[in-house]
């Protein structure tokens, strides 16, 4: 497969309105307003800033309290016909999504849930091996595939349903460098657009907007590149201070 050309590619649209969510009574999201085209967006945050609660819910996992989530002008939690078609969702642990003993039956999954016949998802699933340079993985048992392999295990299986966006949940953590940059070669590959969840600038310097979430509140938006730089310079800030010793949280 060769990389994708951002120019070729129709840019999503991200709104939300007013959007706030509580999970037992603890506000994690607060008044998200936002209306955005993309090719590529990072979501930039540190642990425990709301932006994985924010991939759950741009991606219709869960629903916000109050205001509303559109992607692509349709709302993913309350249209999951769409949402299977519109949205696909790679999280940080691979092993929260494989539920299939073999590569191939986890890849034939979403085809399957998607309508089609058991035979056409199969064929389908082959071929989106082949087309990542896997068709000898189909047979192999997933229990036995490194953290990396399990990691493009669920890439292919997402990609083969050929969502408009693919939201990546922090999908480099843990992983080695060389682990690391095979993976990024293999999103380059996904010709939809992307929505990349990371707390390191690094990881999402390709993206053309950028969301920078703390505490659950909307720090700023727009060019990557300046969000970016703004995010790591506050980072900075910070690592020079001595938060550690705070026990209030």
């Amino acid at each position: 497969m060769t990389k994708a050309d951002p120019q070729a590619q129709q840019k999503a649209r991200l709104q939300l309105e007013a959007v706030s969510l509580e999970i037992d009574g603890r506000p994690i999201l607060r008044e998200l307003e936002l209306s955005v085209a993309f090719h590529r967006m990072g979501v930039l945050g540190r642990n425990g800033s709301g932006k994985s609660t924010l991939s759950r819910l741009i991606s219709g996992l869960v629903s916000p309290s109050a205001g509303r989530a559109l992607l692509n002008g349709a709302d993913m939690a309350k249209d999951r016909r769409a949402a299977l078609s519109e949205v696909g969702i790679l999280f940080q642990n691979p092993d929260h999504q494989i539920i299939f003993p073999t590569v191939l039956e986890e890849v034939s999954f979403g085809l399957a849930q998607q309508g089609r016949k058991q035979r056409d998802a199969e064929a389908e699933a082959r071929a989106t091996l082949e087309r990542f340079g896997k068709a000898h993985w189909a047979e192999v048992a997933v229990a036995t595939l490194s953290q990396g392999q399990k990691h493009l295990v669920c890439l292919m299986s997402v990609v083969a349903m050929t969502p408009r966006v693919l939201v990546l949940d922090e999908p480099f953590a843990g992983l080695d460098l060389p682990t690391k940059m095979q993976l990024r070669r293999a999103l380059g590959q996904f010709p939809g657009a992307l929505i990349h969840v990371s707390h390191d600038p690094e990881d999402i310097a390709d993206c053309d907007v950028c969301l920078w979430l703390d505490a659950g509140r909307l720090v700023e938006a727009g060019e990557g590149a300046r969000v970016g730089a703004a995010y790591l310079e506050a980072m900075r800030k910070l690592g020079a201070g001595d938060d550690l010793s705070d026990l209030s949280g």
